[in-house]
């Protein structure tokens, strides 16, 4: 679905290029002056628990990727599970419906565990390729699935694949979400203004940088294999962490059980938590934890 006229960009009035631009923007600033305990900088890690939904989505019925949406929960999920308990941290999981209701133990499990079960779709749709209607179900669908699996009603969203269609703001506004992550306007937590309108929801911002799939994708029947070594993107990653360290800022990083939870990648994920336990004074949260605190200390009313 597209709210942009079919007519040339070049031949657009001010009014429709800016009511473009200002449809969904970023407004004030909601990185805290100060982070909880004296903390230099908060650290939020998210595992997109895709799953199978990525072939699903897709409308495929190949075996070989729908096995390897199975690798996530079975190889994928326990070694983040392994590496995440060493260090006694918690993350956020983002999990698309079916997936919630093709593995409902997995959900539980990290429920208990205190990590967050949040919204990620319903079957890794494209929204803007969804009708208004059937996305808000959808939604909808999914939040009440995530709230029965886990035990825990979800609070925060990341869209499936980071797309934003013209309807998805208002319906995070009816669920009354207390923050979205799939949006790309700064490094630290914003509020998300809709066409000049405060909505009070926190932007907890994504970037591909900090991203693991665009690294380690691959197309099987495309002529190009696209790949970075595992240790250029700790590199990658490190440096991240190292920027958001020296501002005070936010490093949130997203990954895939899917994708990091190999053998020869794993470690990325432990040598980064290293680094940031070695600097003794960062606040490794989940992203409702971090969106609460920054929503509390900027004097908004708290969702959820």
């Amino acid at each position: 679905m597209s709210f942009a006229p079919d007519t040339p960009p070049q031949d657009w009035d001010e009014p429709t290029w800016r009511g473009l631009v200002e449809f969904v923007r970023a407004g004030q600033s909601l990185k805290p002056a100060q982070w909880p305990g004296g903390a230099r900088c908060a650290v939020a890690l998210s595992f997109d628990s895709d799953h199978e939904t990525n072939e699903l989505r897709d409308g495929g019925n190949s075996i070989g990727r729908l096995s390897w949406g199975q690798y996530g929960n079975r190889r994928g999920i326990p070694r983040i599970r392994q590496v995440l308990d060493r260090f006694d941290v918690r993350a956020s999981f983002f999990v698309p419906g079916v997936a919630a209701e093709i593995y409902p133990d997995e959900q539980r499990s990290l429920a208990d565990d205190g990590h967050e079960i949040a919204l990620h779709g319903w079957i890794h749709e494209v929204n803007t390729k969804v009708p208004p209607a059937q996305e808000r179900e959808l939604m909808l669908r999914a939040a009440d699935t995530l709230e029965r699996v886990s035990g825990v009603r979800p609070v925060g969203m990341r869209t499936p694949s980071w797309d934003y269609s013209p309807t998805t703001l208002a319906i995070a506004e009816e669920l009354g979400l207390v923050y979205d992550s799939s949006l790309f306007a700064d490094d630290d937590p914003y509020e998300i203004v809709h066409k000049g309108r405060p909505t009070g929801i926190v932007e907890l911002p994504v970037e591909w940088i900090r991203d693991d799939a665009p690294y380690f994708m691959m197309n099987r029947f495309g002529a190009q294999r696209p790949y970075t070594p595992p240790a250029d993107v700790l590199d990658i990653f490190l440096r991240e962490f190292e920027g958001a360290y020296a501002e005070g800022g936010l490093f949130l990083l997203t990954m895939h059980p899917h994708i990091t939870g190999y053998r020869s990648r794993i470690f990325i994920l432990e040598q980064l938590l290293e680094r940031i336990m070695d600097k003794g004074d960062c606040w490794v949260a989940t992203h409702a934890d971090i969106a609460r605190h920054c929503a509390t200390s900027a004097g908004l009313a708290v969702r959820g």
